[in-house]
This record gives structure tokens, sequence and C-alpha cells, in this order.
């Protein structure tokens, strides 16, 4: 674990975009640990081969409301949101995943640049592990818990973890279980969706390889769409 720490602290470097934090950080896990790295590419691919994610809602559609908890137990309303300025919604794997640390980071650093809009980020964590996450990251907006990922599986976005990737994540010192508080290891697709005050999506990311994600760039070109 204090070899991952050291991994992601050697990938925030300078202002380099988020894909070349997150290729430099899939560098050095593969070198690292290749047998854990070959494991995640025959997910991945497996995903990939599937069209994971391709049912999601697509631009032009409504987005489905959400009532979730924030990392204070609050709740948090999609709706009521809207009533106030457009949403960009963002989901993550969680706290425990490197690759979220560092796309959570960005997305925090790159809020003065979406000003316009609301940012929400959600994930399965339990509400203890996004205020870690929040914290860590100095976001500015709520990291709300998706109990049992029910919110992304209504939006067909949540994938079920075969036992051997599960078992080579819980290997590697990562209790999905624990940090979800259920024993389904039921993972998001990282994603995000830009919802204009309407409901309807206007524009949206889904990839299901987790290494990579949305640049911030890119968001911000997202989120014009929106004004």
């Amino acid at each position: 674990m204090s070899n991952l720490e050291q991994m992601i602290d050697d990938s925030r470097f300078g202002d380099a975009p988020l894909r070349v934090r997150l290729q430099r950080l899939k560098e050095k896990i593969d070198t690292a640990y290749p047998e854990f790295a070959a494991a995640m590419a025959v997910f991945v691919a497996r995903l990939e081969a599937a069209s994971a994610g391709s049912g999601i809602p697509h631009v032009g559609e409504r987005m489905p409301n959400f009532m979730l908890t924030d990392e204070n137990g609050h709740l948090v309303n999609l709706e009521e949101l809207l009533v106030t300025a457009p949403v960009v919604v963002t989901f993550h794997r969680g706290h425990w995943c490197p690759y979220c640390r560092l796309s959570v980071e960005s997305l925090a650093r790159t809020q003065p640049k979406l000003a316009h809009v609301q940012i929400i980020a959600i994930s399965g964590d339990k509400p203890r592990y996004s205020k870690i996450l929040k914290a860590e990251a100095k976001a500015d907006f709520p990291l709300l818990t998706d109990l049992d990922l029910g919110y992304a599986l209504s939006l067909n976005l949540a994938i079920w973890l075969d036992d051997t990737t599960a078992g080579y994540i819980a290997a590697s010192g990562f209790d999905i279980a624990a940090y979800q508080g259920n024993p389904n290891w039921i993972l998001p697709i990282p994603a995000v969706f830009a919802v204009s005050q309407d409901g309807i999506i206007r524009a949206r990311h889904i990839d299901p390889d987790y290494r990579r994600r949305l640049d911030m760039e890119d968001l911000v070109e997202m989120s014009h769409l929106l004004r």
C-alpha cells in the first residue's frame, strides 16, 4: 500500500493533463505488479468486447432523478439542484481506486473553470470514505453515496466483478465489500453526464477502461453546452 501511495504521489506532477497523470500511474502499476496488471487488462478487454455501458442514457434524453446521501449524511436531489444551475454528474469507483483519486483531484482543480455549473461526484463508497476522498482532493463539491449501486444499476452503468477480478483486487489490499458496505462487488463504469436545467443530457462520456478518464479540458468544453 505504501508503494502504491508513492506511485500516486509520483503521478501528481506539474500541470500535466489528467490523461498524462493516469498513464504515468498505469505504467508504474504495470511495472510493479505485472500479474495484477495482466488480469486487469483481460477484465477491461472483456468489458470492451461486451460494449459495457452502451445502454446508458443518451444525449437528448432526460437524466433520471436521484436522491443520494452526501459525505455528511445530507440528502441531495438532482431535480432540486437543477432549479439552481446545470449539473455535471460524474461517476467514480471510489476512494480505494488510485485512478479515481487522481481524477477527483483534477476535477477539484478544474472547478474554478466550471463556475456556471454544479459538480456532483457519485460512487458506491460509504460516506466515511467519500469524506476522506473529498478532503484529500480539496474538493468543494458533494461526493454522494450510491448505496448498493442502485442508481448506477438503473442507468445500466454498473458492472459485477467476476471472482477472478475480485480476487486480484482483494489480494491487492482493497476490500470493496468493506468500502461499500455490501458483499456484491459491483462497481460503476466511470462516466460523466452534462445535464441542462431542463433535465436533458447535453453531453456525456463513458469508457469501460477505468484507467482512462475524460480530460479536464474536454470537460470544460462539454460544460459550454450548458450555458
